[in-house]
């Protein structure tokens, strides 16, 4: 069975958990105390000398990086649907996983980590500019389209929803956003969604 060690405030971790339920993959959930420091640990170290969650193995593969990880799964276990092998829709995807590792982490990622987890090594005031452009460019890329390509749900989506949809816990409004805020909706309503702290799944009818 697939092992992820993650955290459960990790939006990178909860983006793994996330397509793993949507493909409907089992898994077996391992918790890294990050505030005991498990992660600097010799036995997790071993997985990763980074010291960063997630980690996924399966069997005797071990990925490391949330969006590795998104290509691996969507590659191994998803399909075209999720990463597409085309040139053109390939690059495509793979700017999104940019993104999410540029714009989203110096913005909506940095802002949660200031407020959140007290990371006062942080700009808040850089994190707030880069949170303000990436957001008014995700907005107006949404503005006609439902998902982030192709019309349909990649990876792409899946990579940038967590720290986009957790921009709250960064004190960031998205109430001016109304293209995201209908976006988050439409990955909320996904067949196999999940939640974490600060994403609250869809309440049952």
């Amino acid at each position: 069975m697939i092992k992820l060690y993650g955290h459960e405030l990790s939006g990178n971790s909860y983006k793994v958990k996330l397509l793993l339920s949507l493909l409907g993959i089992e898994h077996e959930w391992i918790k890294v105390d990050l505030l005991k420091g498990e992660h600097k640990a010799s036995e997790f170290q071993s997985l990763n000398p980074f010291g960063q969650v997630p980690v996924l193995v399966d069997g005797d593969t071990i990925i490391k990086d949330a969006q590795a990880i998104l290509v691996y799964l969507a590659r191994f276990y998803g399909g075209e649907q999720w990463l597409p092998l085309d040139a053109v829709s390939l690059s495509q995807v793979v700017r999104w996983l940019s993104t999410t590792a540029g714009e989203v982490r110096q913005g909506p990622e940095s802002a949660r980590l200031y407020y959140l987890f007290n990371a006062t090594s942080i700009d808040i005031d850089r994190a707030n500019q880069k949170a303000e452009f990436i957001l008014t460019q995700l907005n107006q890329h949404l503005r006609d389209r439902q998902w982030l390509e192709f019309e349909r749900i990649t990876i792409a989506d899946i990579a940038v929803f967590p720290y986009v949809a957790l921009a709250p816990d960064g004190k960031i409004v998205l109430d001016s956003y109304p293209h995201i805020l209908a976006w988050i909706e439409r990955v909320k309503t996904l067949p196999g969604f999940i939640g974490m702290q600060g994403i609250a799944a869809p309440a049952l009818v």
